[in-house]
């Protein structure tokens, strides 16, 4: 029962890590390229987001380092 689970783990681990593997062709690469494609395309927007999240946390670059104000991780 054991070994069983421990395969059905492992399969799914492997299936979640390649479902995010993804062939892109170099016309499509320009388009994913755009700004607007990233994650915070608005700088501005994402500086202020960044800066009232830290001021919350009370440290600086607490958004993209684990742990929290404490300064552990």
């Amino acid at each position: 029962m054991r070994l069983h689970r421990i395969i059905f783990l492992s399969c799914l681990a492997a299936s979640a890590a390649l479902a995010g593997c993804a062939n892109v062709s170099p016309a499509q690469r320009g388009t994913l390229a755009r700004p607007e494609m990233q994650f915070d395309f608005d700088a501005a927007s994402a500086k202020m987001s960044e800066q009232t999240y830290a001021s919350k946390e009370a440290a600086s670059g607490g958004r993209v380092t684990g742990g929290g104000g404490c300064g552990c991780t």
